[in-house]
């Protein structure tokens, strides 16, 4: 419905307004859904309306069976990237290039929403790449640390 770009301290959003009903607003917050209560509703006649269109489906057949195998998980030529699972403000990086890293170990510390929270290392290897800074802001999904 209406898209918006916020920056609150210094994490930026990106909000879609997907639907309002009453005063239930259904929101899209970094891709993320939430239902929003409004203390009052909007009046309806004040948020513009946009009609649902439904594309057409193929009709399956019977005969043909297709399998996608999807890759794995942020696994690259150049190694396996450490991503950033929320939104938030770099405050540590516990690794340096060359550094030799084990399965769970804290690779970096990420604060989200006054919370600290410890990205961990999700295979054995070399730390090849830092690819933030402290003091970085990171969106979810934002590459971190390459590890091969």
């Amino acid at each position: 419905m209406n898209k918006y770009q916020y920056k609150v301290q210094g994490v930026d959003y990106d909000v879609e307004i997907v639907n309002v009903e009453g005063n239930i607003a259904k929101v899209n917050v970094n891709g993320i859904p939430f239902e929003v209560e409004l203390k009052q509703p909007i009046n309806p006649t004040t948020m513009p309306h946009k009609p649902v269109i439904t594309p057409p489906q193929p009709k399956p057949s019977a005969t043909v069976e297709t399998k996608v195998e999807k890759p794995a998980a942020n696994v690259h030529a150049g190694g396996t990237k450490i991503t950033a699972p929320l939104p938030g403000t770099i405050t540590e990086i516990k690794v340096k290039v060359g550094d030799t890293v084990k399965d769970g170990d804290t690779v970096v510390v990420l604060e989200a929403m006054k919370m600290q929270n410890n990205i961990e290392a999700e295979s054995n290897g070399t730390v090849t790449a830092i690819l933030v800074n402290k003091g970085d802001t990171v969106m979810e999904g934002d590459a971190l640390i390459t590890i091969e």
